[in-house]
């Protein structure tokens, strides 16, 4: 479902960002297949010297279908920004390419708290945070940052999880599956 960036996918990746109802969301824009290579460069690299994570998401049959990535990176903590084309839109691959990332992020690298900005404006965006149960707005509970997001105009809601929430989640989540495989047995 996830893989590190390789510059092979770019065609098939410029062309799904290239669509109306995924580019005005993407954070790093490409009006060329050229740009997109050159973009996605940068982001190998700048992943090699620490300031990024990005993995490609894949189907399953291993076409990749957006993108997944973390930066800002500080302190243990950054942004999250994801898109995936729109064929792929609301079958699920964003909501498990999240848990994948997020296990990866946790568990395996050293981040401890992942923010999301989402526009106000992005109704499809705010609709799937809101389904993630391990994701709280933040607009209160990290004031300084979301002041600094929204300045000089107020564009965005935070949201945040953190590694001790995420893993109350996940053992809350594997124990419901525990007790629900002993009634069935």
């Amino acid at each position: 479902m996830l893989k590190k960036r390789d510059l092979h996918e770019v065609p098939a990746l410029f062309e799904l960002s290239s669509h109306p109802d995924v580019y005005p969301y993407i954070r790093h824009k490409a009006n060329t297949s050229d740009e997109f290579y050159f973009l996605t460069k940068q982001m190998m690299e700048a992943e090699n010297n620490g300031e990024l994570i990005s993995r490609t998401i894949v189907d399953e049959f291993e076409h990749p279908i957006g993108t997944i990535n973390l930066y800002d990176i500080h302190e243990k903590s950054g942004f999250l920004a994801t898109w995936v084309g729109q064929p792929y839109f609301g079958k699920g691959y964003n909501k498990v390419a999240k848990q994948l990332f997020l296990e990866e992020l946790f568990f395996t690298l050293t981040i401890e708290t992942v923010f999301m900005k989402v526009r106000k404006n992005n109704a499809r965006s705010l609709r799937a945070v809101s389904k993630l149960p391990y994701v709280e707005n933040a607009n209160q509970l990290y004031p300084e940052i979301y002041y600094t997001i929204n300045y000089p105009e107020e564009v965005y809601d935070l949201f945040v999880t953190t590694k001790e929430h995420y893993s109350s989640y996940v053992q809350f989540a594997q124990a419901g599956e525990a007790a629900e495989a002993e009634v069935v047995s």
